[in-house]
């Protein structure tokens, strides 16, 4: 029996309506930053919002996803492609690596073309530590527009 990796995802509080399509399509296409589990069975065990800025959710939610047996908490792509992105996240992954011992990849789903162009003209994404941040979803165009 193949080991079973448990997923949480943290969506940022903007987006508390989303119902999730495009993480989940992705989760099982193994596509954007999920492509870490080609090969490998993954399931969702938590999905909510970081509470809104400045991210109150983000004290509480690991520890009940790690409740859950959780062993990776995904940031939802909308926390990089939001207008403007999550200017917490970097601080966010730190926090929950160093408390709750839990890795923290940031993205989800594929970057969509239409939040890539309009960053691409914004500059949003041109220092090293957003280049590190947008790395684990940004694919090709191809993808991109199948997300859009």
């Amino acid at each position: 029996m193949k080991e079973i990796i448990k997923v949480g995802i943290i969506i940022c509080d903007r987006y508390r309506n989303c119902a999730g399509g495009k993480c989940f399509r992705a989760l099982k296409n193994r596509e954007g930053a999920f492509s870490i589990y080609k090969g490998k069975e993954a399931e969702v065990v938590g999905y909510t919002t970081c509470g809104g800025c400045p991210g109150g959710n983000i004290e509480y939610a690991p520890e009940e996803m790690k409740k859950n047996g959780v062993d990776v908490i995904h940031f939802a792509t909308g926390m990089v492609v939001g207008y403007p992105p999550c200017p917490y996240i970097g601080y966010f992954k730190k926090y929950i690596e160093e408390k709750f011992g839990i890795k923290v990849v940031i993205g989800t789903h594929p970057i969509p073309e239409k939040y890539f162009t309009v960053h691409k003209k914004l500059g949003t994404w041109n220092s090293p530590e957003w280049q590190e941040f947008i790395k684990p979803t940004l694919v090709n165009r191809e993808i991109r527009l199948e997300y859009d």
